[in-house]
């Protein structure tokens, strides 16, 4: 997306005034939406720009994302999917949605006619290989279905899903020429490689095997089972290279093994196919299990029908209304996106594999993957707690056992596999949210202790942290990310600590809590890279951003010197007091959005030095409130719903991440945002949303309305709950989750209701 910025020559008196710049009027009446809501699901959002979204047919949190897969594997195709793209190379049964790092695109299927040598083919050379191109013209998408027609081969293409399963329907042109389809163990996306793979056949309809891989996932392994609605009338193995075995690998260790098979069939009274694939993080047996189970029918239109069920259930959690109709697609589909993760990983039995490779059995929970948790732990598992509070103990299980198997705490779990990617200790802040937030489920003293073991281990620059009090720059990498990332964790941590009666702890971890404070550099009044010695990096630029190689994490100083949404009453002291503080707040959306060559692509969707397409921003804009001034929040929150984010393929200021983009879409279009990411209260904004009704578990709902509400009307003047008026910057999650009815009183003059 192109970048937002404000010219750098612009005072902060004048400031409020670029902030208001209206949006397109309309007259039309706004409805709480009600009836089938993924009719506003568009899964194109996201998919263009660097937006890396998932395009396919799943359900919501299942294991299974059966869609596309392209011959390009570059960073904009992390997911395997990019609208700007028309190449086919079957498709694959796991995926990733809004990453910055591709992997997974397990188990490809893809149709075919005629003499085709099996392969990945290339952008040069589109139809080599097993590819196809196609129009995007020819795609039906809703959330449980994807369709598709491949032109190569005439072929139309249907799929859906289940939680571990797939369902593929393929209709095949008349023709004399072989028909069959490919069975792809070879290639996934991104950066994925496969190191075993297995295939066998079991009868004339059914095949078992597993692909083991290393990527971002350095061990994963994957079971699976094929069946068809024909039978087999030949098969053909080939290597990775496309030769011809004629004694393919029995054991997965063997060294002839399958990477691509094609199975034919003898397509006499029907040009239709229909294929099942089951997953298992844990058997081949499993995985026949699964099919008997899940996916015992063939009839693709019940199957389809049950997904479509289950996003109606899962998307009925908030009905809203406005009357700008992009407004309800975007909410709807970003709704949408942060359900495709954390993904089930574990069998109908209670099996699953654990992070140190052994297989366990437990059917008190289910254990989930994909946790983005640098991301998600500020936006998405907040929104959890409010709209499925059901799966946050599973969620703090799945955790827990993680730390028993591989001795910390998840920071970027993918199938079972620990990938160490981002900085801090984010799990922290999900666990304690938790239990700050009454719920139960779970060993909330095991859970202390996982926290504390994870916080005080010698990686990843603790040691440093323990040794210093800080992370000296020298020598760590990335050293102020790193060292703030756990301030925050450490802060809440310490809460925890002290809800649960452990006053040592949380005395120890509130003093750490403040770390970040060692990088405040009192003359730039901005954080800067520290040595052991106490002497400053010099030179310091505020602007510099290159990826991997500065103090920051895809950022610069301009960003992480905000990153305190656990502090800001220190930040606030050193800045030198609370004017001082809006004037440098006001001066990061003036500032120019100049990035040298270089510098980290995630930084996007700017406003001056603002990066609202990285989450190290995301709680920024919430500050004014949080310092009296909440009209100039406002007019910067309107901004980025409208500007930042929109209906059309390129709708994504950044990564989506697997749910942070769209969880903050989802809290700030209804006028809140959760800014302390343990146990804090709920900060109000400037809602988009005319009003939002959020079902809880106990049968009743959280209405919000903001009267008066419109493009010009973006400023709270009043706010009330349940008849009472509030005059403090945030409301309380145990207020939300008694039910009742937040009125958020609009008008167009710059305001605010805690005067």
């Amino acid at each position: 997306m192109m970048k937002k910025f404000l010219p750098a020559s612009l005072c902060c008196a004048s400031l409020l005034a670029v902030m208001t710049a209206c949006q397109p009027k309309t007259e039309q009446a706004a409805v709480l939406q009600t009836g089938d809501l993924t009719t506003f699901v568009d899964q194109r959002i996201g998919t263009g720009g660097h937006g890396h979204v998932f395009m396919g047919a799943n359900v919501p949190f299942g294991f299974v994302q059966l869609g596309p897969t392209s011959i390009q594997e570059s960073w904009d195709w992390c997911s395997g999917y990019h609208i700007s793209d028309s190449t086919c190379i079957g498709f694959s049964h796991t995926h990733l949605s809004g990453t910055g790092i591709g992997d997974l695109a397990d188990v490809t299927i893809m149709p075919v006619v005629g003499d085709v040598t099996p392969g990945r083919g290339t952008i040069e050379k589109p139809l080599s290989g097993q590819a196809s191109m196609y129009h995007h013209s020819s795609e039906q998408y809703t959330p449980g279905f994807y369709a598709v027609h491949l032109d190569r081969y005439n072929v139309g293409v249907q799929l859906t899903a289940t939680t571990r399963a797939g369902l593929h329907q393929y209709d095949y042109p008349t023709t004399k020429q072989a028909t069959g389809v490919i069975i792809d163990l070879e290639n996934g996306t991104c950066w994925d490689e496969s190191t075993q793979t297995l295939l066998k056949k079991v009868d004339d309809t059914t095949l078992v095997g597993q692909r083991n891989s290393k990527g971002w996932a350095k061990n994963q392994q994957l079971s699976f089972a094929i069946q068809f609605s024909q039978p087999i009338a030949k098969i053909t193995y080939y290597d990775a290279k496309g030769q011809v075995l004629k004694k393919p690998n029995t054991q997965l260790d063997a060294k002839k093994q399958v990477r691509f098979t094609r199975i034919d069939f003898n397509l006499k009274d029907t040009q239709t196919l229909y294929t099942k694939v089951a997953l298992s993080p844990v058997s081949s047996n499993n995985a026949l299990t699964t099919l008997q189970k899940e996916l015992p029918t063939w009839d693709i239109a019940a199957v389809k029908q049950a997904a479509h069920e289950a996003w109606l259930k899962e998307l009925g959690r908030i009905h809203i209304a406005s009357k700008d109709t992009s407004a309800l697609r975007n909410f709807y589909t970003a709704m949408y996106h942060t359900m495709i993760a954390p993904s089930t990983f574990m069998d109908a039995d209670g099996s699953y594999r654990g992070a140190d490779g052994k297989v366990y059995q437990d059917t008190t929970f289910t254990n989930y993957t994909t946790f983005s948790l640098w991301d998600t732990y500020r936006a998405q598992h907040p929104l959890m707690t409010l709209i499925h509070p059901e799966r946050v103990p599973d969620i703090v299980n799945t955790m827990l056992r993680i730390y028993d198997q591989q001795g910390k705490l998840p920071v970027w779990h993918l199938m079972g596999c620990e990938t160490d990617c981002m900085v801090g200790n984010p799990a922290i802040s999900v666990i304690s949210d938790a239990i700050l937030k009454g719920f139960n489920g779970f060993d909330k003293h095991h859970a202390l202790v996982a926290m504390k073991n994870s916080a005080m281990l010698d990686e990843r620059g603790l040691s440093l942290l323990k040794k210093y009090g800080y992370i000296p720059s020298e020598l760590y990498k990335e050293s102020i990310a790193n060292d703030m990332e756990y301030a925050i964790a450490d802060g809440a941590l310490a809460k925890a600590a002290k809800f649960l009666g452990d006053e040592e702890t949380a005395t120890y971890f509130e003093k750490r809590s403040h770390s970040w404070m060692t990088y405040f550099d009192p003359e730039t009044h901005m954080v800067r890279g520290r040595f052991q010695n106490g002497s400053w990096r010099t030179p310091f630029d505020p602007f510099f951003a290159q990826h991997r190689e500065c103090d920051y994490t895809e950022g610069n100083a301009y960003q992480y010197s905000w990153l305190v949404p656990h502090d800001l009453d220190n930040l606030v002291k050193l800045f030198g007091g609370r004017a001082a503080t809006i004037a440098k707040l006001d001066s990061l959306f003036t500032v120019s959005s100049h990035l040298e060559e270089g510098a980290s692509p995630d930084m996007s969707g700017m406003i001056g030095q603002y990066v609202h397409g990285n989450e190290p921003s995301h709680h920024i804009l919430y500050f004014y409130t949080l310092l009296g001034q909440p009209e100039k929040g406002a007019a910067l929150i309107r901004r980025v719903l409208t500007d930042l984010y929109s209906d059309k393929p390129n709708g994504l200021a950044g990564n989506e991440d697997v749910g942070q983009m769209s969880a903050w879409y989802i809290l700030s279009s209804m006028g809140l945002y959760q800014v302390q990411p343990a146990g804090g209260d709920f900060v109000i904004g400037s809602p988009l949303l005319d009003e939002a009704s959020i079902t809880l578990p106990n049968g009743k709902t959280f209405d919000i309305l903001a009267k008066n509400n419109s493009s010009e009307n973006k400023y709270v003047k009043r706010v009330l709950l349940n008849g009472k008026e509030v005059k403090t910057p945030s409301i309380q999650y145990s207020d939300i989750m008694k039910g009742g009815q937040l009125i958020l009183e609009m008008t167009n003059k710059p305001s605010s209701w805690m005067n």
